[in-house]
């Protein structure tokens, strides 16, 4: 049991998708007495959190193979949300199809295009046509819908369970360590305490249009020990010069070092704003990311 789990001991838990789909089976794994909550989009999702249909919501924003989740970028800085938590979990595709079909019989692969991604090889060695659908869940009660034998479909072995289907081929994705990392969000901010584990911080932030003004707000981070775990930008409104950047590092914002850091980022940029502070996930440590 994670100290998330303790203090939201009931929650109702949103996420993108439907019943059987990854972000649930990562709900189950972090509050295994909550409620899980599916929305179709993401936009739904963070809808729902915000006004009160759900406690928390579980949101995916990396995986280990695909990279990011484009849409969390433009959506969570504007959403009014915040970033109380993460978990990464272990990605798993299951080959699936009505019961009695034959691996011989199939001839197209469902599945959300991250998911048919991450199986590219396999699906390749089994002669099947990828087919893109808003999510790998939703592939497999498509299947069940359909009772067509030469459709399968690729979502996690809780999906067949589901909806009734029999799994073909287990573990078809390409890679042993494709892994999702997910943020748990929160309509208020519950930041990490110091002294308590080690903590990581996410922001944004825009540089000022100066030469070189990336340069500086990382050196900042450089000449005061921080560990900066991610940097990744993206574009504001259409714009090649509105950029965005999105930082993840280890340490918290009362430490004085992390002050200092990001009083020198101030200089350097038009805004900034802290997404969350929160405990880092022992998968971080069980792979010497901390």
């Amino acid at each position: 049991m994670t100290a998330l789990s303790k203090k939201y001991k009931t929650p109702i838990v949103v996420y993108q998708g439907e019943a059987g789909a990854n972000s649930h089976m990562a709900n189950d794994a972090v509050f295994p007495d909550g409620k899980p909550l599916p929305r179709a989009t993401f936009e739904g999702a963070l809808s729902a959190l915000k006004h009160g249909e759900a406690d928390l919501a579980m949101i995916p924003v990396e995986n280990s193979l695909a990279g990011r989740v484009a849409d969390i970028h433009h959506l969570l800085p504007d959403s009014g949300l915040h970033i109380i938590g993460e978990h990464f979990q272990r990605v798993r595709h299951q080959l699936m199809a009505l019961p009695g079909t034959a691996l011989a019989d199939l001839k197209t692969a469902h599945s959300h295009i991250m998911a048919l991604g991450q199986c590219r090889r396999s699906l390749q060695k089994l002669k099947l046509h990828p087919v893109a659908e808003a999510d790998t869940a939703g592939s497999a009660r498509l299947v069940k819908e359909a009772g067509d034998r030469t459709m399968a479909a690729i979502a996690p072995d809780l999906a067949a369970e589901i909806y009734g289907l029999e799994i073909l081929k287990k573990d078809i994705e390409d890679a042993e360590h494709n892994t999702t990392r997910f943020l748990i969000l929160a309509r208020d901010p519950d930041p990490a305490v110091i002294g308590n584990g080690q903590v990581m911080t996410t922001f944004i932030f825009r540089v000022r249009n100066v030469p070189a003004a990336l340069y500086k707000v990382l050196g900042g981070f450089a000449t005061n020990g921080i560990n900066m775990t991610k940097l990744e930008s993206y574009q504001l409104e259409g714009s090649f010069n509105a950029t965005m950047f999105y930082a993840d590092i280890e340490g918290h914002p009362d430490q004085q070092r992390v002050k200092n850091a990001m009083e020198e980022l101030g200089f350097y940029t038009h805004e900034s704003h802290i997404l969350g502070t929160y405990y880092a996930s022992d998968y971080r440590k069980q792979f010497g990311a901390v």
